[in-house]
């Protein structure tokens, strides 16, 4: 599943194309993704002006002069196209800009969605109502994650990937922010010392950072708008690196949380 970065990446790569762009044509090549586009998407978008271009979590959001905003999920296999040679079987929402630009939703595996919702109401949109603070933003701090896990038996991993802790948070980046903190994701959350937490507010940054920086990490089918490829996948230093070496000498090992796999090294995480 496309992550924070993955959508972040995605986010810049419409801007350059649509923020300022009016939409002249609107195609919904299906009823559905993973439910049906809005009954209106088609008539409030076309002849509407993108005024910008944002993101909430793993949500990207095209705000549109009408006062509403476009909401969008990539699911487990979205992405848009830009400018395709043509058009493909999974391309399932087609906007055509003035500028004469076409931007392609292209899901095979049809988890993605698309919403409509008025602009000024946003933290109304039901996934955005209990979400806490965007991990790149000044609200997440030592001490709102100290206040959010008191008192927790839960592995501190698994509560990282609470979208009412922190909004956006992901498999890879959790792993990959635990591992430059120091600290063992499988420690109940209540028991890491406020000192481990203020280190772990700036690997979570640093680690979104770069990998926004390097276009994400490319998995399945996930590419950039432009076609081309993340490369952050070369800088994990735990995550898929099972039984290969940490660059502190131990062994990066592999268990089982919450249904999901985690990565981490014994030896340097406590």
């Amino acid at each position: 599943m496309p992550e924070l970065p993955e959508v972040e990446t995605t986010v810049r790569g419409l801007a350059r194309y649509l923020e300022g762009e009016t939409v002249a044509r609107v195609s919904l090549n299906r009823p559905d993704l993973r439910r049906p586009f809005p009954p209106e998407l088609v008539q409030m978008m076309t002849g509407a002006k993108v005024t910008r271009l944002g993101r909430r979590a793993k949500y990207g959001l095209v705000d549109l002069d009408r006062g509403q905003t476009m909401i969008f999920h990539l699911g487990m296999s979205g992405r848009w196209r830009i400018d395709p040679e043509e058009m493909g079987k999974h391309d399932h929402l087609v906007l055509e800009t003035k500028a004469g630009h076409v931007l392609a939703l292209n899901d095979a595996r049809r988890f993605g969605s698309v919403d409509l919702w008025a602009t000024d109401d946003l933290e109304t949109f039901g996934p955005f109502s209990n979400m806490g603070p965007e991990p790149l933003g000044a609200d997440l701090d030592a001490r709102h994650l100290a206040d959010a896990f008191a008192g927790r038996v839960s592995p501190i991993k698994v509560l990282l990937l609470d979208q009412r802790i922190v909004a956006g948070l992901g498999n890879i980046y959790v792993c990959e922010a635990l591992h430059r903190a120091g600290i063992r994701p499988d420690k109940a959350a209540g028991k890491v010392s406020y000192a481990k937490l203020k280190l772990l507010v700036p690997a979570i940054r640093e680690v979104l950072l770069e990998s926004i920086a390097a276009g994400g990490s490319s998995m399945r089918d996930y590419a950039k708008p432009d076609g081309e490829l993340g490369y952050f996948a070369a800088q994990w230093q735990v995550y898929g690196r099972e039984g290969e070496p940490c660059h502190c000498g131990g062994t990066v090992e592999r268990i089982v949380q919450g249904g999901r796999s985690t990565f981490f090294c014994r030896r340097c995480q406590r």
